[in-house]
């Protein structure tokens, strides 16, 4: 992993320990044109698990996990993001796969990133 994607993906772990408790336990990340496409493992909290047990409750921790995120990242881009890329976020575009505790992340930028 290269030292430009192992920083993206310390950012994204920060960002999300810090909003919600608990970092993705792992992380790939991928740089493609101007994407940089994230899966990230092992997200959600005992809370969130136990609450994801019936399926209102998964639905809720799906809702709130993904408009959380978009409206983090909507207001203001995390620290240092897009000065490591040397690009300006332009979209994100971000869901999780409740029952497999996967998500995934399409960080979209104004210019090719690799």
């Amino acid at each position: 992993m290269s030292k430009k994607v192992h920083a993206f993906n310390d950012i994204i772990r920060k960002l999300r320990k810090d909003l919600l408790g608990k970092g993705p336990e792992r992380i790939h990340s991928v740089f493609v044109e101007n994407m940089a496409i994230s899966t990230l493992y092992g997200n959600l909290t005992p809370t969130e698990k136990f609450i994801a047990k019936t399926p209102e409750g998964k639905e809720m921790v799906h809702a709130a996990r993904t408009r959380l995120i978009q409206e983090v990242y909507a207001s203001s881009p995390p620290e240092g993001l897009e000065e490591l890329v040397g690009a300006k976020l332009v979209h994100l575009f971000s869901d999780i796969k409740v029952e497999e505790d996967i998500a995934v992340s399409v960080f979209v930028f104004d210019k090719n990133i690799v």
